[in-house]
């Protein structure tokens, strides 16, 4: 069957966690559910894009970057996948 089941279920929140922590270069520890990317892990714009960059490849989704934006905890970065993945704008 098809490689991207994340798209059937609920989308896998270690990998996630794995995907972003990947991105930003930090143990995959920092990157909790509720650590704010700007005040507690330091996220700039250009890491923010690298974040994108490897959601789009990974998930095969567009990431607006006025929808990343608004974007600031792991679960948020979750739920907007999940409803790209959904076929959600």
């Amino acid at each position: 069957m098809s490689e991207n089941t994340a798209s059937t279920t609920a989308l896998d929140l270690d990998e996630l966690r794995a995907i972003v922590a990947d991105a930003l270069e930090l143990p995959k520890e920092e990157v909790t559910d509720e650590a704010h990317f700007a005040d507690d892990l330091q996220v700039d714009s250009l890491m923010a894009l690298e974040i994108v960059v490897h959601l789009e490849k990974r998930y095969g989704i567009k990431v607006a970057e006025s929808e990343f934006k608004e974007l600031s905890t792991l679960l948020q970065v979750r739920g907007l996948v999940e409803s790209k993945l959904a076929g959600g704008k």
